[in-house]
């Protein structure tokens, strides 16, 4: 199944932030731009890092009792809240994501990681979007009738093989439901799997009929014991 890329979604007006920029610079960016997260360029257009909504809190977090014992792990958080610019409070090396890759990969990334924001950069290593959970969110913007007609097309009719008029689709606010009848029992399954593998499906709900019961077929092994 193809997948929406990230290009597709990715947010393409990204204000960035020099190494150099201070501290209060940043917050006003971000408040000005309404976002939560500045990719830091250096000059030659390389990216340095990430200065996140959670970077900068870490300075109200250690505001108080700053000799106050803290885990190993901690030791970095502390030295980057007592930052004045952006190089000294951004997140090194930023999580990046080229702009081919799948919504899907994007989304795991998001999570595996612990982030809430990817640095889309082209193969030339230019910044080309940044992305974000509310940008991944966009796939289920996509219409009942987008999202049937790419189950028919390429679910019932290219991966199944299926004459589309054997199976009604009818999507109702991202749900699918799937009704008809498919050739084996074995593609009941498929169906289900692949129809949920859209972008933009919440949930599917099958009363698929089949015409062969091709679980109960004898296999090669029967055959050869006769």
């Amino acid at each position: 199944m193809t997948h929406r890329t990230v290009r597709e979604v990715m947010t393409r007006s990204v204000v960035t932030a020099s190494p150099d920029t201070s501290f209060r610079a940043l917050v006003a960016s971000m408040s000005e731009h309404r976002i939560s997260a500045l990719p830091v360029v250096e000059a030659d257009g390389r990216l340095a890092g990430v200065v996140s909504e959670a970077d900068l809190l870490r300075k109200e977090e250690y505001q108080d009792d700053r000799a106050a014992r803290r885990p190993p792990r901690d030791h970095d958080r502390r030295a980057r809240a007592g930052g004045l610019t952006a190089r000294e409070v951004m997140s090194s090396p930023a999580i990046t994501i080229a702009p081919e890759a799948s919504v899907v990969a994007a989304a795991r990334t998001l999570d595996r990681r612990h982030v809430h924001h990817l640095v889309v950069i082209e193969a030339d290593g230019a910044v080309a979007g940044i992305l974000s959970a509310h940008d991944l969110l966009k796939v289920y913007l996509r219409t009942d009738e987008e999202i049937a007609a790419e189950i028919r097309s390429h679910v019932i009719t290219q991966y199944l093989g299926l004459d589309p008029d054997r199976v009604d689709i009818a999507v109702k606010d991202g749900v699918v439901t799937l009704r008809g009848e498919v050739e084996h029992k074995s593609m009941v399954p498929l169906a289900i799997r692949m129809a949920r593998d859209v972008d933009g499906v919440v949930d599917v709900a099958a009363g698929l009929a089949y015409a062969i019961d091709d679980s109960r077929l004898p296999t090669a092994a029967d055959l050869g014991e006769r």
